[in-house]
């Protein structure tokens, strides 16, 4: 069986994280989504309801591709979680050069401490490279539309969380 893990904050999901989703679905026959503590980051959503939103938003592609997916919070190293649940493969987003800069850094040391796990890097699709989570929550939060960077059930979470400020 081959296991990949897909890290990330997810604070909240985009359509981008779905869409590297969605194709690394292809590639792996268990997809687990590590979904990071990052207390550096601090977080809008808690662990839980990011959690709760990457099984959601994963359901169906789950159900399309046939393959396993499943979310489960991290707190430790990458490596270190990527051992823990046997991932043969890391799979990262790539959206701009400056993603390519750092994420080329982190292979490096990532190699370092366990060369047997591959890491992939999928380009976000063309539509999906602007979006970041953390754009997204700036828009939200001026009362900004998110709608085509993120799911409708995921607007409605950001709406809430900034107290009806704007149309989502």
């Amino acid at each position: 069986m081959r296991r990949g893990l897909y890290p990330g904050t997810f604070d909240p999901v985009t359509n981008g994280h779905a869409d590297i989703i969605r194709r690394a679905a292809k590639l792996v026959d268990h997809l687990i989504i590590g979904v990071a503590v990052n207390r550096d980051k601090a977080p809008l959503f808690p662990l839980e309801e990011r959690v709760a939103m990457i099984e959601a938003e994963t359901a169906a592609i789950a159900r399309d591709t046939g393959t396993r997916i499943e979310a489960r919070p991290f707190d430790n190293l990458l490596m270190r979680f990527a051992e823990e649940i046997d991932a043969h493969v890391i799979i990262r987003g790539l959206r701009a050069v400056s993603d390519f800069e750092y994420e080329f850094q982190m292979v490096g040391m990532n190699r370092s401490l366990n060369a047997d796990i591959e890491m992939v890097f999928l380009m976000a699709e063309a539509q999906h490279q602007a979006i970041a989570s953390k754009l997204v929550k700036e828009i939200a939060r001026m009362g900004g539309r998110v709608t085509g960077f993120v799911s409708p059930e995921v607007a409605d979470k950001l709406r809430a969380k900034f107290d009806g400020s704007g149309p989502a």
